[in-house]
């Protein structure tokens, strides 16, 4: 066989594996979670266990804007949660700028809104959240940043979102929150996912999970 013909045979095979390892990156349904350890579970979504199972309780904190913030902003929405402090300077960065790139992601999705708490609410009040939201680019009706009570805010990451399902220990309310994570919660507050804020590629499997969620 003519080198040529074995070349192009090559670059042919070899393309093909690109792509369908491409289409093979993500699931087709994501699981569901219901505890800090993230054990999947595979439900269907018109399967009524999803009544009685874990979802984000009722809450109400403060927005960038000085607004009232409930899970009824919510409602019917998906989101992205991640949680920071505005003098942060170590990860937070990093994780800001990420949540803005899925803020341009889905700017004009009204399906998707992103929601940031602050972990030092002492410090982090509302002017100081709009400052820091004009600073970095932060709009209003895509992406509330938010802050309150302390207790309720870390009881949210804890209990309820089990952002530091990583630390493989329990600790206290009181305890200082700090964590890279992102959670995926669907339009009935069910964690859908979990993903590493600092990383770009753990970045684009949540888009693709984005993605497959508005499917259902």
């Amino acid at each position: 066989m003519p080198i040529r013909i074995i070349l192009l045979t090559w670059v042919v095979i070899t393309m093909a594996c690109k792509e369908q390892k491409s289409n093979d990156s993500r699931v087709d349904v994501l699981p569901y979670f219901n505890d800090a350890n993230f054990t999947p579970r595979w439900i269907d979504p018109s399967d009524e266990i999803l009544d009685t199972f874990h979802r984000i309780s009722p809450f109400s904190l403060i927005n960038q804007e000085g607004e009232i913030l409930t899970e009824k902003d919510f409602e019917d929405k998906i989101y992205v949660v991640d949680f920071f402090f505005t003098i942060c300077p170590g990860i937070c960065p990093k994780l800001t700028a990420n949540m803005g790139m899925l803020q341009d992601k889905y700017l004009d999705d009204d399906d998707v809104l992103l929601l940031s708490h602050t972990v030092t609410p002492e410090r982090d009040s509302v002017p100081v959240l709009k400052e820091y939201a004009e600073d970095k680019g932060v709009l209003s009706h895509k992406w509330h940043l938010a802050t309150g009570e302390q207790q309720e805010i870390y009881k949210l990451g804890r209990r309820d979102y089990f952002v530091e399902q990583d630390l493989g220990k329990e600790k206290d309310l009181d305890e200082f929150l700090h964590t890279e994570n992102f959670v995926l919660i669907d339009k009935r507050r069910h964690i859908r996912g979990i993903y590493n804020g600092l990383s770009k590629t753990s970045i684009n499997h949540l888009m693709n999970d984005i993605a497959t969620l508005k499917k259902e």
